[in-house]
């Protein structure tokens, strides 16, 4: 059934990787399914519109709802293939929350037949997939779950998939990337290898669920460590009076040296919490990864006292924060440490706050009582005379140099390097 028409798929989680795979699979001819929590999130897909921002997705959606290829529903049903793509957030002392994946695997257990295949796809500390399939084996003794049962013969297959995308890419780094598969057995990874060929044009490679696993997790504490030497180096400039930006612009000439950019910290669902999965998996030999994570949120906390400061230097003076997301051009504000630094900035400063985000319709339930309010970057220009850019958005960066040259301007992200030496813009600039 997994090379045919008639395949169907159920994809639990509808969010910002679970919808836009349920739609790319349903672009196949498959039957797809899409579970969510939310009857809102159930109702907006079935009506063939969409709750996230995403390039192209609201396209895709409905055509694929009006074709009946693809509906959503809030309660579970029978499928070939079940896709768990839902939240692993991390709790306390961060220590990882799996608790979402295990609800999944429960309620996959309840429709499981012999010869279905569940892939796990959240972000998950490495050993997840196989207490999938414990938890499974416990839920569904009837079934022959592999890694569980004698002689090797498994009626279900259970693997490990994780995303690689880039938020505003989704749809074309879906197909286009290269996807690592991790099988509880090599048998699990061929069968869910055969049901990615259906829409994954990048090289499919196979290997062991745990090794799956860490290798996504090694992804993003690798760019983590990276972006950390660049905050780090931010406030070495900044005591030594240099201008970051030049200098990574001039270091990155050299043939083997290709630094990233500061900025007010790291954010994202990604990079901002996978790393903690592997200090939490081996807390003596992740002294590197462990500081790393410490330097990104210790920018924020720094960005935060600079931008206080500009803003105590000039009593009465209206301030502009512009951006909540955690990059560039999304409506993603997961963990974002732009969204951080503007609620502590409304919080202290109250009404003086005017908040700039143009993916966003209303303020998030963070600003409530603050007396921030939600305003376009025109307003912003004409009123403010305090500028912090948190967020290098096309929009911010297309503002000239003649709307701003009169600001003091903090910029967190080397957006307006022409930003003149007016009062203390150039050193709240370089203080980045």
């Amino acid at each position: 059934m997994l090379g045919g028409t008639e395949l169907k798929v159920c994809v639990l989680g509808l969010g910002y990787i679970g919808l836009p795979t349920a739609a790319v699979i349903a672009r196949t001819g498959a039957q797809v399914l899409g579970i969510d929590v939310s009857p809102h999130v159930v109702e907006t897909v079935n009506s063939g519109r969409v709750h996230i921002e995403e390039v192209d997705l609201d396209g895709l959606v409905s055509g694929v709802v009006a074709r009946g290829s693809l509906r959503a529903s809030t309660q579970i049903e029978p499928a070939d293939v079940f896709v768990i793509a839902v939240p692993t957030p991390f709790g306390a002392d961060h220590v990882p929350d799996v608790g979402y994946v295990l609800k999944a695997a429960t309620a996959v257990a309840t429709v499981l037949k012999v010869g279905d295949t569940v892939i796990l796809e959240s972000t998950s500390p490495v050993g997840t997939t196989e207490q999938v399939r414990d938890f499974i084996a416990e839920l569904r003794p009837d079934l022959k779950v592999p890694g569980r049962s004698s002689g090797g013969h498994a009626d279900v297959a259970i693997a490990y998939c994780p995303e690689r995308v880039l938020p505003g890419r989704i749809l074309v780094e879906l197909i286009d990337n290269d996807r690592v598969i991790g099988g509880i057995t090599p048998r699990c990874a061929r069968r869910a290898l055969h049901f990615y060929r259906r829409f994954v044009r990048g090289a499919c490679v196979t290997t062991t669920a745990r090794a799956a696993e860490m290798t996504k997790l090694t992804e993003n504490a690798f760019r983590d460590v990276n972006i950390a030497f660049a905050n780090e180096l931010s406030r070495v400039a900044e005591t030594l009076g240099v201008d970051v930006w030049e200098v990574i612009r001039l270091a990155n000439r050299h043939p083997r040296v290709n630094i990233l950019q500061p900025g007010p910290g790291v954010g994202g669902h990604c990079i901002a919490v996978d790393p903690w999965f592997l200090v939490h998996g081996a807390p003596d030999d992740t002294q590197l990864i462990r500081t790393a994570r410490e330097v990104n949120d210790a920018k924020c906390d720094h960005v935060i006292a600079r931008a206080s400061a500009l803003i105590a230097a000039h009593p009465g003076v209206p301030v502009a924060c512009l951006g909540l997301a955690f990059k560039a051009n999304i409506d993603d504000f997961r963990e974002s440490p732009a969204l951080k630094v503007a609620v502590a900035l409304a919080q202290r400063f109250g009404s003086r706050v005017q908040i700039v985000e143009p993916y966003a319709d209303t303020l998030p339930s963070a600003f409530d009582g603050t007396g921030a309010t939600l305003v376009d970057l025109d307003d912003a220009l004409e009123r403010a005379g305090v500028m912090i850019a948190l967020v290098d958005h096309d929009l911010f960066r297309s503002v000239p140099l003649e709307e701003r040259c009169d600001k003091h301007v903090y910029d967190t992200r080397g957006i307006w390097p022409d930003q003149p030496a007016v009062a203390d813009s150039r050193a709240m600039r370089l203080a980045s």
